[in-house]
């Protein structure tokens, strides 16, 4: 168990953290939630042991092991993806050469009854255990199953890493420390780089994940699917919820009315009383028992009402200047890496004030085409031309890489600034919540929140009237992705976004382009315009849907096994997925009994955990069938 204690931090005249605590247990699935600068981040690196709190501690077991994913690290390079990926398994040669140093020391010891003895084969016993856990006999299995999870293909395994982008890195580093197996898990922002096929995969290893979990993402659906605890930050202040976060936000929403209407019936209460002594002290007679009355009125424990941060970014797009009617003419452009073609021969046309979203799968060329469009990339074939007085805004995905680090906020405005808006940069800070000191701050101690807002007011120096986004709510909290939508409706250019994100993409424009199969398909509609199309609920269904379709593609394109062969098969993977599924459902059922607090102090406590160890146990090998069957069948679909 983790135990954090009266943690403070304080910045110039701001607290950041006001002296809260937390205590997370060994097997919690925690969101950790909140405004972007709240301290989400600050609070993750405290609990990891990356920076120090001004005041207060964090205890943890000695013998615990932690893994922090978060946003700055940097992959050796030199290295294999595969080789660096078990890199994570370090840690079984050194404990399979302890269990040789303690099983040759236990060949020669005879004095069985000393302490010295016992405690030994302890130490044996929980090497054991660990090495059992980390799945030693499995590694290079093991390794390539979490890399196919991440989106890395059998042909990567062998290309070194810094071939690969800083996103692709990220998920690197992610399957290490999955591999690893750490007693807490603590992640800052795990989806930022993952396509929907990654998050879906990731959701599914992390909800039965025999560690815990303490995640930061501003992915609602994520959060609900992983969490089952969401802990608030909120002006300083620590609001815990024994619920994902979904239900946190009715939970939230409902303390705030109950406190708000407690402290209405205190202040009642406490008016009366007050009338009430005031008539009595006018009475002689009654003076002593009006005294006696102030008294406990005033130790009467006041409820207050926490303040609430309701700032918000204030944006408004310059008005774009006027450009010729037709703003982009892409034609048969072509787009190679190397052997891998992204784009084959696409075509766009773009007029003066459309609006459209770019929709479909990570590597589909989403990113590769907008680049082309705004001249930051260069095609393999064809042409794109701008029209009449276009001016181009452009927000990348990795907009914040640009930035200088050594740069204050202030430098970084005043180098992409035109002289005509010097002195308004201030004012446009101030906008995107950047006010007194803050804009004296470096570019490398902002949070991902804090950059991508910074990036968001650098785009606001020059007027523009073709309007570029690539991921544009990555990092910014559920309010700012309001604002800053609003924005864009407002704005009266043409526009180009790239997202995932189905709530932002509402409304938002009145053509979806998806990619596919490196072509164009274009839906004369928004979003939810192009899912009824598609005749599926949310962005996840589209990507499985399309995985479905080429995996049944590819089965077509082999001779079809009998039918009482493939019915033996199929029936053999279905028994093994049911059984797969009811030792799940029991699982979370024992997880969610042990959600209550009173579960520790039951006398039914030990016998539900030992039940819980072996429901697990039992779940790791009807999943071995499970994993036994399905590879049968397919080899059974491709070798016949």
């Amino acid at each position: 168990m983790i135990t954090a204690s009266n943690i403070y931090i304080k910045y110039g005249d701001r607290e950041l953290l006001k002296s809260v605590n937390l205590v997370i247990k060994p097997k919690d699935k925690i969101g950790l939630v909140g405004r972007n600068g709240a301290g989400k981040s600050t609070m993750l690196k405290i609990l990891a042991g990356y920076s120090s709190p001004h005041e207060g501690k964090v205890a943890k077991p000695t013998d615990c092991k932690m893994a922090f994913l978060h946003q700055e690290l940097e992959v050796p390079h030199g290295k294999s993806i595969i080789d660096e990926a078990m890199v994570a398994f370090e840690e079984v040669k050194t404990l399979q050469n302890r269990i040789e140093e303690i099983t040759k020391e236990l060949e020669v010891r005879a004095d069985y009854e000393h302490p010295s003895y016992a405690k030994i084969i302890d130490e044996l016993t929980h090497c054991e255990e660990r090495l059992s856990l980390m799945g030693a006999d499995k590694m290079r299995a093991q390794t390539e199953k979490v890399l196919k999870g991440l989106g890395f293909k059998n042909n990567d395994f062998e290309r070194l890493t810094e071939e690969f982008s800083g996103g692709w890195q990220m998920r690197v580093e992610l399957a290490k420390m999955l591999l690893g197996k750490p007693d807490y898990l603590l992640l800052d922002e795990p989806t930022n780089h993952l396509d929907i096929e990654s998050i879906i995969w990731l959701e599914g290893y992390l909800k039965n994940y025999p560690g815990a979990v303490i995640t930061i993402s501003h992915d609602q659906q994520f959060l609900d699917n992983t969490t089952t605890r969401t802990v608030e930050i909120e002006l300083g202040n620590i609001y815990d919820y024994k619920a994902p976060y979904s239900k946190y936000i009715a939970l939230r929403q409902e303390r705030k009315e109950k406190t708000a209407s407690a402290v209405k019936n205190q202040q009642k209460v406490i008016a009366e009383k007050e009338r009430t002594i005031s008539r009595f002290m006018a009475k002689a007679t009654k003076t002593k028992l009006a005294q006696s009355m102030q008294k406990q009125l005033d130790k009467m424990e006041r409820i207050e009402v926490q303040d609430e941060d309701v700032k918000s970014m204030n944006i408004r797009f310059p008005k774009a200047p006027r450009s010729g009617d037709l703003v982009v003419d892409a034609k048969k452009i072509v787009k190679q890496y190397g052997d891998l073609l992204v784009l084959d021969g696409i075509d766009l046309t773009l007029n003066r004030q459309e609006r459209v979203s770019f929709v479909g799968q990570n590597g589909q060329g989403k990113t590769t085409l907008a680049k082309i469009i705004v001249d930051e990339l260069q095609s393999s074939g064809g042409e794109v031309s701008l029209g009449h007085n276009v001016k181009v805004g452009y927000y990348a995905q990795n907009q914040s890489d640009s930035m200088h680090r050594d740069s204050t906020l202030l430098e970084t405005m005043e180098n992409a600034s035109p002289p005509e808006m010097r002195t308004k940069l201030r004012g446009i800070l101030g906008a995107f919540l950047f006010s007194g000191e803050d804009v004296e701050k470096k570019v490398s101690v902002l949070s991902g929140g804090e950059k991508a807002r910074l990036a968001l007011a650098v785009l606001l120096l020059r007027p523009v009237n073709l309007l570029v986004l690539d991921e544009p709510t990555n990092h910014l909290d559920m309010l700012s992705k309001e604002v800053l939508k609003t924005a864009i409706n407002e704005y009266d250019g043409t526009l180009i976004v790239v997202s995932h994100d189905r709530q932002f993409l509402r409304g938002l424009t009145d053509k979806t382009i998806e990619f596919r199969d490196k072509k164009l398909t274009t839906h004369l509609g928004d979003i939810d315009y192009f899912m009824s199309r598609r005749a599926v609920t949310d962005m996840r269904q589209v990507e499985l849907k399309d995985k479905k379709k080429k995996e049944e593609k590819a089965a077509n394109n082999q001779p079809e096994l009998g039918h009482k062969e493939r019915k033996k098969y199929q029936r053999a993977v279905d028994n093994a997925e049911r059984k797969v599924q009811q030792q799940e459902e029991k699982i979370n059922a024992l997880n969610e009994k042990m959600q209550d607090p009173e579960f520790y102090k039951s006398p039914e406590m030990d016998k539900t955990m030992k039940l819980l160890k072996e429901e697990k146990a039992e779940l790791d090998r009807v999943m071995e069938v499970w994993e036994k069957a399905t590879e049968a069948l397919e080899n059974a679909l491709g070798g016949n």
